[in-house]
């Protein structure tokens, strides 16, 4: 095994490409650059449209490559996916928007790594409480309330519908 060299760039989601920066940083060394951009591409799909860190590692004898993609925080891709600039300054009196379950289960997937919930269900209602310090709500309710809803199997279905993501 030869020494490795480690890239450290920023990608929009999805979207990776043989240019600059990351052609020029991989061209000297031995990976093939459309499958380090292929893999890339398919890591960052979820976080189209944003700037995702990531990290290429390449044996410099072999070519062979790893890919480790960062995470924005939870409240980062909540304001993306609702479009919104920012939370409330006030949660508990002003609302700022209102996220689709659906929606919410869609950040628990892109942050299943960095989350504590052991299935689904538990990413889904951490993303919740997150939401809910944001003023935002959930299907037009409060989080708790939506939280407790999950508890009391309300949500099963939709739950089963998503992918499994641990």
């Amino acid at each position: 095994m030869g020494d490795k060299t480690t890239i450290n760039t920023l990608v929009e989601g999805g979207s990776a490409s043989a240019g600059p920066p990351l052609g020029p940083e991989l061209g000297p060394l031995p990976a093939d650059v459309g499958e380090v951009v292929q893999s890339i591409n398919d890591k960052t799909s979820d976080f189209e449209g944003m700037e995702v860190p990531v990290d290429v590692t390449v044996d410099e004898e072999t070519g062979e490559f790893e890919i480790e993609v960062g995470k924005p925080p939870t409240a980062a891709l909540i304001k993306d996916l609702l479009g919104i600039e920012s939370g409330s300054g006030e949660p508990n009196l002003n609302k700022v928007a209102d996220m689709e379950f659906s929606q919410a289960c869609k950040v628990a997937r892109m942050k299943s790594t960095d989350l504590l919930g052991m299935d689904l269900r538990g990413c889904v209602k951490e993303v919740i409480g997150t939401a809910q310090s944001m003023g935002i709500t959930v299907d037009g309710n409060e989080a708790l309330e939506v939280q407790n809803a999950i508890d009391d199997g309300e949500y099963d279905e939709q739950l089963e519908q998503e992918d499994d993501i641990k």
